[in-house]
């Protein structure tokens, strides 16, 4: 089985193959896939954010730590719910939802989500309904966006352009969790963070807009070329 069939092997191995500075190269010069790095940086600043200063967020609006526990759990709980609902969306969905507009939608709905908590009374009530409809869109963004780059580019270097865009993912990480903790520090608060993060939230539902996501013509030749 994991021989496959000589002949197949062979036709294959008579079509060049595109290298892997080449394919990081042209997928640096496309603007569909920077705009995609660019909302999944915006991504990265808002899960460890949330991530990191969810517990100090609950102290700050006088509630029990143990709320802040309960927080976390639930933002993982409804993580995977959100994940894999979206994965299933996208896989049994017979294309009707585009993958940019799927992920436009998430962006959008934690801008809402975060102006609603910031208008709500804190109460533990609030916090934990808070939590799981963040936890919702938390790494939904995930299967959407290595979707795009496998629609852009074909499988071939699939794991090198991805992990480009997690490397965008990881930094906006680090400038959330940094960011958050100097707010907090300068202000004695969160409220500059999270309008922030609302502004960023919406900006990234809109550069995922004009991304030009393949049809299926377009990804088969992709992957035909890959």
């Amino acid at each position: 089985m994991l021989r496959g069939n000589a002949r197949q092997l062979a036709a294959a191995g008579s079509v060049p193959v595109e290298g892997t500075r080449v394919a990081v190269r042209r997928a640096l010069a496309d603007p569909s896939y920077r705009l995609l790095s660019a909302g999944f940086f915006i991504c990265g600043f808002h899960v460890a954010f949330i991530a990191t200063h969810l517990p100090g967020v609950v102290a700050a609006c006088q509630l029990p730590p143990s709320i802040g526990a309960w927080a976390l759990a639930v933002v993982g709980l409804f993580n995977i719910v959100g994940s894999v609902a979206m994965g299933w969306a996208l896989s049994h969905g017979g294309g009707r939802w585009r993958m940019k507009s799927m992920l436009a939608m998430l962006y959008a709905s934690r801008a809402v989500i975060v102006l609603l908590f910031l208008i709500a009374p804190k109460t533990e009530a609030v916090m934990l309904v808070f939590s799981a409809a963040i936890g919702l869109t938390f790494l939904a963004t995930v299967p959407p966006t290595a979707g795009l780059v496998a629609k852009f580019f074909g499988p071939a270097h699939m794991a090198t352009l991805f992990g480009i865009v997690m490397l965008a993912h990881q930094l906006g990480g680090f400038l959330g969790a940094y960011f958050g903790g100097k707010a907090f520090e300068w202000t004695g608060a969160y409220d500059a963070i999270w309008i922030v993060d609302i502004l960023l939230a919406v900006g990234a539902a809109l550069v995922h807009l004009p991304i030009r996501e393949p049809g299926p013509a377009t990804r088969a030749a992709a992957a035909a070329q890959a």
